[in-house]
């Protein structure tokens, strides 16, 4: 067994892929007083920051990265579904897109809520959304990815909601801290490393 050294000025993690071959049995819809808000077309700016709010403590960068044009191609396109999750006061705490390009599948590309609605059952009911949408005619595959710097329920969560883990892969990237695309002080559970002198 050997370790693989990774560049101090980058992230490694550990990505798994899950599926479901076919759809869940339909079971009562988890009560939550969050709902969704379509967002068809989504505007990119505020997208992107739905995005970083959202994802920020578990660094997710990709979307933020991306020129407009390319970001725009993806959530404009017809086949993907973008909502906000909304509270009662009409705020945006979360985001679920869809994306059914990809001929008999659905991807559920981001799923997520803002960290202060973790551990309250949010999550079940927003699967139940997704599982909903996701389950077209013609799908035969639902598949998702999730990572080591994700959650740390995000797996198991995944799993028990019946997705099968059917892959993994060791992913690197440079550390958007450092890039100056997310703050300096988001996801304090990974550290950054001091720089070689």
């Amino acid at each position: 067994m050997a370790l693989t050294p990774v560049d101090q000025t980058e992230i490694a993690t550990i990505v798994t892929t899950l599926e479901m071959r076919e759809r869940p049995r339909p079971r009562p819809l988890p009560a939550s007083p969050l709902s969704l808000a379509a967002w068809a077309p989504p505007d990119p700016a505020k997208y992107r920051t739905l995005f970083a709010r959202v994802g920020a403590p578990w660094l997710w960068f990709s979307r933020l990265v991306m020129d407009e044009a390319s970001l725009t191609a993806i959530i404009h396109d017809p086949a993907v579904s973008v909502f906000a999750v909304v509270d009662r006061m009409g705020i945006e705490v979360g985001l679920l897109e869809l994306d059914h390009r990809q001929p008999g599948a659905c991807e559920i590309g981001y799923f997520g809520l803002v960290p202060e609605l973790a551990g309250r059952g949010h999550g079940r009911w927003l699967m139940a959304q997704a599982m909903m949408r996701a389950w077209t005619p013609g799908v035969e595959r639902v598949w998702v990815h999730t990572c080591t710097l994700d959650h740390p329920s995000a797996l198991n969560f995944y799993r028990k909601q019946g997705f099968t883990a059917v892959s993994r892969a060791v992913e690197t990237f440079p550390d958007p801290r450092r890039l100056g695309l997310l703050p300096e002080d988001a996801a304090p559970q990974i550290p950054q490393l001091a720089p070689n002198d």
